[in-house]
Order: structure tokens, then C-alpha cells, then sequence
């Protein structure tokens, strides 16, 4: 008698379906079908996008804002909701900004097993969010291809580390001069040389921001020190991060500049499935990968979070909601893109900050942060 083999698919929920890293996680369940079975969706203002991802997903659930009526036989639920429910086995928190920050807490709070995409969260919360998965036995898996290279490096070697060196594009504006950068368009920055990303993400990759914020989400999910943890420009973005052991050998994770690799090892993990859909990566074409130092004061903004990192208090919390309010205000055409740094200095300087804040604090201090950006362009 033959005894077939069944697959037993894992559910999913998508927070941010219809952005970057949603729509190419739902791309990478269209390979393979059988592995998962889409639970819930939920999107920010692209009702169109999420209507056809439901039409063809079939969830039980979504949601959007202002809108309160089923989609097909969806049912509307909370984000807080949908990260909780009882029969979900993977939460893609794939949501750009601070609005992630709470289904993240109650995910982790939850137990769930988490594919991380949204770093902002572990910028303003991270030690609480670990401690909390301690407890809980929650589990966090990074989605960004830096930190996600670290994890993979580090396997079963974890006593062992000396050094973590995350790599960096450079971003759109890596061979640009000061004055050139005066007048430059929201179009050109939002080019990114390597990577197809989300607007905001390329914005804070041309201000080297983002890299910060990978810096400290890495030192938070991998409890190394941020002084042990190194940064270095790599054009090529095919070196995606380093692990350097306490012998001085280095480990690093290579690939073609594409968002599936790291999102697909996240949803498969901890197998790993061929599919034939990824690029491979053929280092004799690809000739020579570069690396250099990042050069103090060429990127200030990366230069004022790491000099704020250090201490556990709310100040990154204002950071992550004014850099919001500066990248929308510049992708809108109504500051120029030298006006991010000075905005963002200015509301770091006029907050009080709260040392170990709570979850509150750290939300109220990522609003306070984005609200005083809008009150510094209004006066």
C-alpha cells in the first residue's frame, strides 16, 4: 500500500502586501503553492492592489484604512488582530515606519514566528522586542539582506563572533559632491544603482540612514555590541554582509542584489528550497567587488544615529518618525534633500529624551518626532 506524502502548508499573514517586500513574498508563494496558505493581507492606500492580491489568495482576512465593507469573502480585522490569531504560523511584517511597531509588539507578545522586514521596529524598540521574545518564545527573522546575511554567517557559531561588517551600497548619490547635491531631484535619488526597492528605502540608502538603522536592528537581534560592528561602502551589492570569528576568519553571504533570496530563506527556514525563478550569481562575469570605508561627515545622517545609538532612550524613536516626515516631504517635492539633514537635527535637539522608555513612550516619541518636522517647515 502506497503511502502518499502530504505537505502541510504553513499560514500566513502579509502586513504591507501591497509594498516592495509584500508583493514579493505573495511571488514567491505563487512558486510554490503547495508550502502556504495565505491568511491575511493587509495594505496602506493601494485598495486596488490588495482587491486582486485577495482575489487571487483567497484570505480570511484583511485590512485597510477607510474602508469597512468585505472584499470578496474577506473579512476586515485589525493589524493587531491579524498578527494574533490563533492558527497563524508565519507574520510578514513587511510595513515601512513606525506603524509597525505595535503588530510587531503584539506578535511577539503572541509568540508568533516572525519574517521582519520592518527594521524601524527593532530600531525603536529592539532590546524590549527580544527580551519580550525570551519570554514569550517568539521568534524574529530578519528580512533585510544585510542583516539577514549576518544570520546566515553566524549559524551555529554565535560564541564565537568578533565582528559583524554590514556592506553598503552607497545608494544613488554614493559619487556625488556636497553642492551637487543642492538641487538634486527626487527622480535621481529614487534611481538606486543596485537594488529595486521602496521609494522611502531608497531615500534613506542615499542618505546611508537605512544602513544605521541595519546596524542597530543587527546589534539587537544578534546581542553584539554596536562598537563591534563595522559598516564598509560595497557598489556591487553582492557581498551582503560579514561575520568575522574570533580566529580571524571571515564568513560572507554573496548574491545577486534581489529581495527573494533573503525573503524566500526567511519562509523556508530552516529548509531551503531551489527555485529556479532567482538569478544566479556567476562571480567570473561579475569580475572585481569593491570595498571602502565610509567616509565621516560624507553622510550625516548615518553619522548622528550611530553617535545617538548608544544610549537606551527615546531620541531613536524621534529619529524614526522624523526621517518619515523628511523622506515624504522630499519625495513631494517641498524640501530639498540637503533640508533632511538639517530638519532631522533640529527635532533631535528640541526633544527631552526618556531614558528606557516604555512602549508608549517610544510611540509617542516617533510621533513627536514627525509632527516637529511639520511645525519646523511651517514657521
Amino acid at each position: 500500500m502506497d503511502i502518499g506524502i502530504y505537505i502541510v502548508s504553513k499560514k500566513i499573514v502579509i502586513l504591507g502586501s501591497t509594498g516592495s517586500v509584500g508583493t514579493q513574498c505573495l511571488e514567491i508563494i505563487r512558486n510554490f503553492p503547495d508550502d502556504f496558505s495565505v491568511l491575511g493581507l493587509s495594505a496602506g492606500k493601494n485598495f486596488k492592489l490588495l482587491k486582486e492580491q485577495v482575489q487571487e489568495f483567497s484570505p480570511k482576512y484583511f485590512f485597510i484604512e477607510n474602508y469597512d465593507q468585505n472584499i470578496e469573502e474577506a473579512k476586515k480585522i485589525s493589524l493587531e488582530e491579524m498578527v494574533t490569531l490563533e492558527d497563524v504560523d508565519l507574520v510578514v511584517m513587511a510595513l515601512s515606519g513606525s506603524i509597525g511597531l505595535v503588530p510587531v509588539h503584539e506578535a511577539v507578545n503572541s509568540g508568533k514566528t516572525i519574517i521582519l522586514a520592518n527594521k524601524e521596529s527593532m530600531v525603536m524598540a529592539g532590546k524590549m522586542l527580544v527580551e519580550k521574545a525570551k519570554l514569550t518564545g517568539a521568534t524574529i527573522l530578519p528580512v533585510d539582506s544585510e542583516p539577514s546575511a549576518i544570520w546566515q554567517c553566524m549559524m551555529g557559531e554565535r560564541k564565537n563572533i568578533s565582528k559583524l561588517i554590514l556592506t553598503a551600497s552607497g545608494g544613488s548619490l554614493r559619487n556625488y559632491s556636497i553642492n551637487e547635491l543642492k538641487n538634486i531631484s527626487p527622480e535621481l535619488v529614487l534611481k538606486h544603482p543596485t537594488w529595486n526597492m521602496g521609494a522611502k528605502i531608497t531615500v534613506d540608502s542615499a542618505t546611508l540612514l537605512n544602513k544605521a538603522f541595519e546596524v542597530i536592528e543587527s546589534s539587537n537581534l544578534f546581542s553584539v555590541p554596536l562598537n563591534n560592528i563595522d559598516v564598509l561602502i560595497h557598489p556591487e551589492s553582492i557581498v551582503h554582509s560579514l561575520v568575522e570569528f574570533i580566529d580571524g576568519n571571515l564568513k560572507a553571504l554573496l548574491s545577486i542584489p534581489d529581495m527573494r533570496f533573503p525573503i524566500q530563506y526567511a519562509m523556508f527556514f530552516p529548509d531551503r528550497k531551489a527555485n529556479v525563478e532567482l538569478p544566479e550569481c556567476n562571480l567570473a562575469e561579475l569580475g572585481s567587488l569593491n570595498f571602502s570605508p565610509v567616509i565621516p561627515g560624507k553622510y550625516p545622517l548615518f553619522d548622528m544615529a550611530m553617535s545617538i545609538a548608544q544610549n537606551n532612550n527615546s531620541l531613536m524613536s524621534v529619529l524614526v518618525g522624523a526621517d518619515e516626515a523628511v523622506v515624504d516631504l522630499f519625495i513631494n517635492g517641498k524640501i530639498k534633500f540637503l533640508d533632511m539633514n538639517y530638519l532631522i537635527e533640529k527635532t533631535i535637539q528640541s526633544h527631552q529624551s526618556i531614558k528606557n522608555p516604555s512602549l508608549e513612550d517610544i510611540k509617542n516619541a516617533s510621533e513627536w518626532g514627525f509632527n516637529n518636522v511639520h511645525q519646523l517647515i511651517d514657521i
